[in-house]
């Protein structure tokens, strides 16, 4: 199969919905989805990846608000990022798919930072 870069809309799809795949099969990631309808979730994050990899407007939310209260760990960040940078060699290659794997490193980062930081604050 001959890649190409992450160009349009339809890729974000291919990308998305490949890396969903893998997710919901990943014994540790799994967990994370079973209360929400994946289906219904989908769009959002599609919308995000538009947003950030094509300048598509239409996405204000804050992503780690809607991430915060899950309970993941360090752990599954690294789980996340592994498998979104493992779609994208599968399918894509170019500048903007890099650019998506970097914004990807820089989301599992700055997520598990975060929690951990949440975790390690006392209650005032």
């Amino acid at each position: 199969m001959q890649k190409h870069d992450i160009e349009t809309a339809s890729d974000i799809d291919v990308l998305i919905d490949d890396f969903y795949t893998k997710l919901l099969a990943h014994a540790d990631m799994k967990p994370f989805f079973e209360h929400i309808d994946v289906a219904q979730h989908l769009p959002h994050i599609k919308q995000f990846w538009r947003f950030s990899l094509l300048n598509e407007p239409g996405y204000a939310t804050n992503v780690f608000d809607k991430h915060a209260h899950l309970g993941a760990q360090t752990k599954h960040f690294e789980i996340w990022v592994q498998l979104f940078c493992e779609t994208i060699d599968a399918h894509f290659e170019g500048d903007r798919a890099g650019d998506a794997k970097i914004r990807a490193r820089t989301l599992g980062f700055t997520f598990a930072s975060k929690l951990e930081h949440l975790r390690n604050t006392p209650n005032e």
